[in-house]
């Protein structure tokens, strides 16, 4: 996917187009065999990921998931997108991923803190505060990110609180970090309801992932005035037209140790027709591959805001284009998580912290120019967000390229 996404904007990229393959071939990739010892005394070995994807235009940025699913080509089209991402909203960092071959529910704590710790030292060759800075991603949090920022610092000999981002607040995490993808995407939401005249006040939102980005959304929407009218997990999908209070399905995910699908307050629909309720707004916020060319035509929405990387393949993007449905693509509608990890390794460069007002208006403001920037683009050229988004990012990336020439 993400180098059909290449393809697609090379050509309109003119003289710097010669210079294409720097994003089609990351700059470092490493993986690394990861054994920890097991609580019942076995060794066990799973197979971890970093890759660089490109530096021209600072450190490397992006997080780290754990999962079954992972795979190097996975993790190097995630640090593509980051590289894009970062571009897009004109922070100074280049793109990075990593994850681990594993699912995290059949570890307890003791394991994965062990697993975090290793992962950590085996790829500490490659990061750095200055060089690649890892932060959350799929199944990893802020407990992860202390052990990572603990093992690192134990190995240089001091504490370095900006190799991670996504820490706790008590270890210099930032205010608002925690929500920022998820209120990021309800910003640059906003920005296209606004150009598409679709009023906020009773708009019908519909999220597919009910994690951090899809709950704090859930509650941007929410406060704002729009109707949360379908939820779907792994567990299932529950819909009500009336509207879903965010707050309370939070809770009974959370406090009760309930699920999306058991919510009382809502009604249990299939899966399979969760693509095709009525709404204005559907927020894909769980993994990528979600909308295909299979049920891209179901979709009713007139706005795709994609909080998740990768959701929309190609194909559907194009039917879902065709039927006048506009896509925020997820380089610009989930950079809120990497534009307040930035904040936070710029507040540990300072020693000196923002208070939560301070870094949401910030976040506005950086995803609203970033967003503006990028429609001005689309309309110029008459090309999709996408692609504009695309435009933007990579002219940025080989223009710091070209002035720095390749060395020796």
């Amino acid at each position: 996917m993400f180098l059909e996404q290449l393809d697609r904007v090379e050509p309109h990229l003119g003289p710097l187009a010669r210079m294409m393959d720097t994003l089609r071939r990351p700059k470092r990739i490493l993986a690394v065999d990861v054994p920890i010892h097991r609580d019942d005394g076995t060794i066990y070995h799973v197979e971890g990921y970093r890759v660089q994807h490109n530096l021209s235009r600072g450190p490397g940025k992006g997080g780290v998931r754990y999962h079954p699913g992972v795979n190097l080509s996975e993790v190097m089209a995630l640090a593509g997108w980051m590289t894009i991402k970062n571009a897009a909203v004109n922070l100074p960092f280049g793109g990075a991923k990593g994850g681990i071959r594993v699912d995290p529910a059949t570890l307890s704590t003791a394991e994965l803190e062990r697993l975090t710790r290793r992962y950590t030292s085996e790829i500490g060759v490659i990061i750095g505060p200055d060089r690649d800075i890892p932060a959350p991603d799929v199944n990893t949090n802020e407990q992860t990110m202390a052990w990572m920022m603990d093992t690192y610092s134990i190995n240089q000999g001091g504490t370095q609180p900006r190799v991670v981002t996504g820490k706790p607040i008590t270890m210099g995490g930032s205010l608002g970090r925690r929500e920022s993808t998820g209120r990021g995407c309800f910003v640059v939401a906003r920005e296209a309801m606004r150009k598409l005249a679709i009023p906020m006040e009773g708009a019908r939102i519909a999220i597919q992932g009910f994690g951090n980005v899809g709950s704090a959304a859930a509650r941007a929407f929410h406060a704002a005035g729009a109707r949360i009218v379908a939820v779907q997990d792994a567990t299932g999908t529950v819909h009500n037209e009336a509207g879903i209070d965010p707050a309370a399905l939070d809770r009974h995910i959370r406090q009760d140790g309930g699920r999306v699908a058991d919510f009382p307050g809502a009604i249990p629909v299939a899966d399979e027709d969760f693509w095709a309720l009525p709404c204005e707004v559907l927020l894909p916020a769980a993994l990528e591959g979600q909308i295909t060319r299979d049920n891209a035509r179901s979709v009713k929405a007139r706005l795709v805001v994609e909080g998740a990387n990768g959701p929309t393949t190609p194909e559907a993007e194009d039917i879902l284009l065709d039927q006048g449905c506009l896509v925020l693509p997820d380089v610009l509608a989930n950079a809120g998580g990497v534009t307040v990890s930035y904040f936070e390794w710029v507040q540990n460069a300072s020693s000196f912290f923002w208070t939560e007002d301070d870094i949401n208006a910030r976040l506005d403001r950086v995803l609203t120019e970033a967003f503006e920037a990028i429609w001005q683009v689309a309309a110029a050229r008459q090309v999709p967000l996408r692609t504009a988004a695309f435009i933007t990012a990579c002219t940025r990336v080989l223009e710091a390229r070209a002035l720095r020439g390749l060395y020796p």
